[in-house]
């Protein structure tokens, strides 16, 4: 089951992208990352169209994967990789695209920044990608300073935006650029969003019921140290735990109906590590 869901996940995310893709991308030659943005430039210039350019150099840059990055990362773009030109060929056949879907360019660039944002999104999250130039940034990501994987998808991307400039007009390159902006902070606000965890502290005068509701209806452990009031000098145990946001609710819930006493602070944190935390 856990092998279906990730793979579902993978399949649910190149949909969204090639919709993004081949319905809003190519149609207004936005060059604003990926091989899909080379795509858009090699299609103008050369007699390959875009699906075939972005076939060729998925294929390469899985080979680089392999050698380089991680062996599991390299299977799941390869899949990635496979049903992305899969798609965009058979879209293609279906659907072929003589003119901008809406002939709006902003109200384009904007499903052609957030489709593929979202499925990048997912797909860095569970450790994938969708290959091409995410495999040039989670090699930056690896081996340099750069531990962001926005701002290495920025980097990675900047040089189809470049290509933008001197193939397309300057309207096009100007929109590739914007696009390439919103991308990247996009990409890194809705893994920040996914991987959002809440850090709990609690001080009481009984820890015990409340350790054992985190224990066996949160699913979570919390660590417990001895404290006493500033005020009152009376002795308190303070309990520390993290989890997910609906586990901190109902943590909260539990807490303002059985213990309204107990003195509790949340904050949001992103990064968490340790067993029972995916670390991205």
């Amino acid at each position: 089951m856990k092998t279906i869901k990730h793979y579902g996940v993978i399949t649910l995310s190149i949909f969204i992208m090639a919709v993004g893709v081949y319905f809003f991308k190519f149609p207004n030659n936005f060059c604003f990352g990926g091989v899909t943005g080379m795509a858009a430039v090699v299609a103008r210039i050369t007699p390959l169209s875009a699906s075939t350019f972005t076939t060729l150099a998925n294929l390469l840059l899985l080979a680089v994967a392999w050698l380089f990055v991680d062996r599991k990362f390299a299977m799941d773009t390869a899949y990635a990789s496979v049903l992305l030109s899969a798609l965009l060929v058979l879209l293609e056949k279906l659907y072929p695209m003589e003119r901008p879907l809406s002939g709006e360019p902003v109200l384009d660039l904007l499903f052609a920044i957030a489709l593929p944002a979202i499925a990048s999104s997912l797909l860095f999250y569970i450790g994938a990608s969708s290959g091409g130039t995410d495999v040039l940034a989670m090699l930056l990501k690896k081996y340099t300073k750069i531990k962001n994987i926005g701002n290495a998808l920025f980097v990675s991307d900047l040089v189809m935006v470049l290509a933008a400039c001197f193939v397309f007009d300057i309207e096009t390159a100007l929109y590739s650029f914007v696009g390439l902006t919103v991308k990247s902070f996009m990409i890194d606000n809705i893994i920040q969003s996914i991987t959002l965890c809440k850090s709990v502290t609690i001080a009481c005068s009984n820890p015990e019921p409340i350790c054992d509701f985190i224990l066996k209806e949160l699913d979570r452990s919390a660590t417990v140290v001895g404290g006493y009031g500033a005020y009152t000098h009376e002795p308190r145990s303070i309990i520390f735990t993290t989890m997910n946001r609906r586990q901190a609710d109902r943590l909260r819930t539990y807490l303002h109906e059985n213990h309204p006493h107990a003195f509790l602070s949340v904050s949001s944190t992103n990064e968490v590590f340790g067993k029972g935390f995916t670390q991205v």
